[in-house]
């Protein structure tokens, strides 16, 4: 996809997470979002500090779609996080999450931000995913309809 100011956004969609790919050249005046800050220093684009600069989810004036996607969470992400992320940054992450995103946020909404939490910037959340690939993201990763 295409999109304004020389930037291209690749989507591999699997049945239970994405693989995203974003190619674009410094913005002028900075930028900062989900990816990092482009400063060329990997250690301020974790996930926690990112969370730290931007908070939990993109500013509205800030999107480069026309309208937010619905927010979702699966079961089988319900799995992961409960197995693969300490009952610790569970905690941490919800408080942060609830405090982020207020009063009004769904249940789905905060379980989602959590999962951002625990997996964000996790080198190892592809290899989790796919444990949890269901057999229809098996048959579509395999290119069978």
């Amino acid at each position: 996809m295409e999109l304004p100011k020389g930037i291209t956004f690749t989507v591999f969609r699997w049945g239970n997470y994405l693989d995203l790919t974003l190619e674009m050249t410094p913005l002028e005046g900075g930028q900062d979002g989900s990816c990092g800050n482009f400063n060329g220093d990997a250690t301020d684009d974790t996930t926690a500090e990112i969370f730290k600069r931007i908070g939990a989810r993109v500013g509205t004036s800030d999107m480069l779609f026309s309208k937010r996607a619905e927010v979702s969470f699966t079961v089988e992400e319900m799995q992961m996080l409960r197995e693969h992320c300490s009952p610790q940054m569970i905690v941490e992450g919800e408080l942060e999450c609830r405090k982020e995103l207020g009063q009004n946020a769904s249940t789905t909404q905060v379980n989602a931000c959590v999962f951002d939490v625990c997996f964000g910037m996790n080198e190892h959340a592809l290899q989790t995913a796919k444990k949890y690939a269901t057999p229809e993201d098996k048959a579509v990763a395999m290119g069978k309809p």
